[in-house]
């Protein structure tokens, strides 16, 4: 077995926005060194004052170096067969593998963490950083925070503590293989049947077979990878719930809009001990922003608590964020703020004194040309009395999702087949599962519409789709 120890260099410490300076790898076969690959990288960003005051790497020194792309083909070839082997692997394999998805390649290897070995061989030390684990065990480092020295010095350790298991030891390295970050609790297998890049709801169990956590994301390994990688800066409760993970789930949706709706139906019917938000069904918002029309004949929006007869045009959690929103929209679409119930004092609107508003609350804009810009706002971010069926990816390449809102009520969700391409809307219709309304679906939707067809129901019951 061949382990590939690597030790990176970077600009700061998050794998989506910093890049690599640096990368070392000693090839090891358990033994001895059998190879070794070293290169200075150009992030082709600034490297901050502090890390090169701490790595000694300059924007001078990298300026001429080769860019990731170009040493990519040999980091896999050299990796290739390999155990991906690092101090705090969850550091150096994160933004290893974010470098090589920026290229467009999912690059993925066994992991062993030497920081987990050196726990279980070197036990009661006081730290396990490289540099005061190294000082403890007495394994000199020549050139701290520079790839190529904290890579070597790894090596050494990685000798130390193979020399210090027994066959026993040595086999449960061989099953903690790729596990580093894995809850105790939790089978080392789980992650594999998990397939890349699906979007969807993903659920934890606890040992009773429970559900803990419910979460949705777009690559939903990656997501729950970004759980089970939380290290000791993670919130308390982040770290709990790591801890009693035994068993993971998943529902494929096809796209993000559905795996919203069905995250908010799925916390509200199994209340999950570590969810926070959306357990509440909500089926009555606390506030609704409302429209009428002034004594002058124009539209006005404006926020009170929620009345069951009277038709909402937007629900908000509190108040104070619906007259946020009211603001926004007032300033997007050079509305009134007097009109929108926003300034209460005597003479123009503020608005229009800073020429936002076009003159409502002086009578210089028309009545008629005030309302159409209000009723092109509220065409655009409220679908109250609208009937529509929004269409976007299904769970595979011949499935289209289904969403149906019925005069602004959701209806539910549901997948259908559209390899004949020649789905009419009452079949779109038929596909759909029957969820609940609530408060915060309807956010959900009012927010998540862009990127998905829209198909209005007014008059279109007959009409054929093609996808």
């Amino acid at each position: 077995m061949l382990f590939a120890i690597i030790d990176i260099e970077t600009t700061g410490g998050n794998p989506i926005k910093d890049k690599i300076t640096e990368i070392a790898i000693i090839i090891h076969d358990g033994q001895n060194i059998v190879n070794t690959y070293s290169t200075l990288i150009n992030p082709n960003i600034r490297i901050p004052f502090e890390i090169t005051q701490l790595t000694g790497i300059s924007d001078e020194m990298v300026k001429n170096a080769p860019e990731f792309h170009e040493i990519a083909k040999d980091i896999i070839e050299m990796t290739e067969n390999a155990v991906f082997v690092a101090h705090n692997v969850r550091f150096d394999y994160a933004f290893v593998r974010a470098a090589f998805k920026n290229l467009g390649y999912i690059y993925q290897r066994k992991t062993m963490c030497t920081v987990r070995l050196s726990r279980n061989v070197f036990k009661n030390q006081t730290s396990y950083s490289l540099g005061k684990l190294c000082e403890s065990i007495n394994i000199p480092i020549k050139s701290r925070h520079r790839a190529m020295g904290d890579a070597e010095a790894t090596a050494v350790l990685f000798s130390k503590i193979f020399q210090e298991l027994s066959v026993n030891d040595i086999d449960w390295i061989k099953k903690a293989l790729g596990v580093s970050n894995l809850p105790p609790l939790l089978n080392e297998g789980v992650l594999d049947k998990i397939p890349e890049q699906i979007t969807g709801v993903y659920y934890f169990y606890n040992a009773n077979q429970e559900i803990i956590y419910i979460g949705k994301g777009k690559d939903i390994k990656k997501r729950i990878e970004q759980h089970l990688a939380i290290g000791s800066k993670g919130s308390r409760r982040a770290l709990k719930m790591k801890t009693e993970i035994a068993d993971i789930s998943f529902e494929s949706t096809g796209n993000e809009l559905i795996a919203l709706l069905l995250e908010s139906d799925e916390i509200k019917k199994y209340k999950p001990i570590y969810n926070i938000s959306q357990k509440k069904s909500r089926s009555i918002p606390f506030t609704s922003v409302y429209y009428k029309i002034d004594s002058e004949g124009f539209y006005t929006l404006y926020v009170d608590r929620y009345e069951e007869n009277k038709e909402a045009i937007f629900t908000s959690d509190s108040a104070h964020k619906a007259r946020e929103l009211l603001y926004s929209l007032t300033e997007k679409y050079n509305l009134c703020l007097k009109k929108m119930d926003l300034f209460q004092f005597q003479g123009p609107c503020f608005y229009h004194q800073i020429n936002k508003c076009k003159g409502a609350c002086v009578g210089i804009e028309s009545i008629e040309s005030y309302n159409h810009r209000f009723e092109q706002m509220i065409k655009k971010h409220s679908f109250y009395h609208e009937s529509f069926l929004l269409i976007g990816n299904g769970r595979h390449e011949f499935e289209k999702g289904v969403v149906w809102i019925e005069q602004g009520r959701y209806i539910g969700f549901g997948f259908i087949d559209c390899t004949y391409n020649d789905v009419g809307t009452e079949d779109l219709k038929a596909c759909v599962k029957k969820y609940p309304h609530n408060r915060d679906i309807q956010q959900i939707i009012a927010l998540h519409q862009k990127g998905y067809k829209k198909i209005n129901l007014k008059n279109a019951q007959k009409k054929t789709e093609t996808f």
